[in-house]
């Protein structure tokens, strides 16, 4: 959907232009900063740009036939997520086994943060404050254990150590889960190819108490600052 005056200012961006692929989240993402930083929406090196991993510490899997989120599998971790094009739901919850999605930091602009994301059905991109309170719903109660956290990692970072393989794309038998996109593998720039279990555990143990020490993870760690409250963190990164 393109955005609108209520939500974000115009962007002269045609949404058809982003690379997606169902189910590869975490590439749509990459090539999505990188989209961005092409077309003079962003800072060249994505600066203004970071990359937040959802998920979970309990990692545990349930058994469920009500809401399918990937073909060919019957179990997932509990994230839910609304407003989500994979849904058959008319509020588009999902169950993912984890997310993951693009804020930009703005300079101008009545909203300092807004969220790309490309698997939803709300506007895009949208401010980070309508997101949580519409795809996230903090007010939603979820067990402890299935508390979701969120893992951010500032975008020119992400491009230099991220790599994917898609081998969590593939069942015990080596067959494909979903289709897998046309273009080749991400390889990371010191010849990593994959390392994406890294990004996704995340523990509650990780979760950053220091702001200032939350800020300086964000922008020099490789695996970024772990968070339990989205739009806390990005109040610190200003």
């Amino acid at each position: 959907m393109a955005s609108t005056p209520s939500t974000v200012e115009s962007i002269d961006l045609d949404v058809s232009q982003f690379c997606h692929t169902p189910f590869y989240c975490e590439e749509n993402v990459y090539f999505l900063c990188k989209k961005l930083c092409t077309n003079r929406m962003d800072d060249a090196t994505g600066a203004d740009l970071f990359v937040v991993f959802i998920s979970n510490e309990k990692k545990q899997y349930l058994l469920s036939n009500k809401i399918t989120f990937k073909p060919g599998i019957d179990h997932f971790v509990l994230i839910p997520l609304w407003h989500q094009k994979a849904s058959k739901r008319e509020d588009g919850l999902v169950l993912w086994d984890y997310h993951v999605i693009c804020v930009q930091r703005k300079t101008e602009g009545v909203f300092p943060f807004i969220v790309w994301d490309l698997d939803s059905t709300l506007p895009l991109p949208i401010p980070l404050g309508s997101y949580v309170s519409q795809a996230i719903r903090p007010s939603f109660q979820i067990s402890p254990e299935y508390q979701r956290l969120f893992r951010i990692i500032h975008a020119p970072i992400f491009f230099r150590h991220f790599a994917s393989d898609r081998r969590h794309m593939k069942d015990s038998n080596g067959n494909w889960i979903a289709k897998p996109p046309d273009y080749e593998a991400i390889v990371a720039e010191d010849g990593t190819i994959h390392n994406l279990y890294e990004y996704m555990a995340i523990k509650a143990a990780d979760v950053y108490t220091n702001n200032i020490d939350v800020k300086d993870a964000v922008f020099s760690q490789k695996l970024g600052a772990v968070a339990n409250d989205l739009e806390e963190l990005f109040s610190h990164i200003l």
